[in-house]
């Protein structure tokens, strides 16, 4: 069985072929949780914090994340279908990086939720808009950074349930949970 470190190796080697051969069978022998929580997300941080210190450049990260992406979108089909809770997933304005996010629907979906993912730079307003016409029993924002935003706009983001992941400041009287962890980790406490 293949590793999170074989498979960081071929992504900063560029190796696609490689990388789809340690990706594309992992879903038909492990739980979606266990393919993030083994797999995808251990590799992505490694290759960050190589990122970080310079030991992996930004062509390697862009690879791998693209190639990241693909393939979680794969184990993402259909993640809006059925009767479960329904989420709304959306990064926050200008938010370019959304893996966290699709990784957190896709253990939201192993949890039995229909998934509505609106993406990168989301403005708050469509979120808001896209909320008041689904109903849905979760809005989820994400950030990988700290936001210059006021509690009442985010508290028009849900009539329901918000939840904040990622990095945001803190904000006093907004009733929002606040997403800890790893995604998969988040999942289930959001799910609990």
């Amino acid at each position: 069985m293949s590793s999170a470190a074989d498979l960081v190796d071929a992504l900063l080697a560029f190796d696609a072929e490689r990388a789809h051969a340690l990706l594309d069978p992992l879903p038909g022998r492990s739980t979606p949780d266990a393919v993030l929580a083994e797999h995808v997300l251990p590799a992505l941080r490694e290759i960050g914090d190589r990122w970080e210190h310079g030991d992996a450049s930004v062509a390697q990260e862009h690879f791998a994340s693209n190639l990241l992406r693909t393939f979680l979108l794969g184990l993402a089909k259909h993640w809006d279908l059925g009767s479960g809770r329904r989420a709304l997933l959306a990064c926050a304005p200008n938010e370019l990086h959304d893996l966290p996010l699709i990784a957190f629907g896709i253990a939201l979906r192993s949890r039995g939720w229909r998934i509505l993912f609106l993406g990168v730079d989301t403005p708050y307003e469509t979120t808001a808009a896209a909320a008041r016409a689904l109903d849905p029993d979760l809005v989820v924002l994400s950030s990988s950074v700290e936001r210059d935003v006021t509690a009442a706009e985010l508290a028009r983001v849900a009539a329901r349930r918000l939840a904040l992941g990622g990095v945001w400041p803190d904000l006093p009287g907004l009733d929002a949970d606040i997403l800890r962890g790893d995604p998969v980790s988040a999942a289930a406490a959001v799910s609990g």
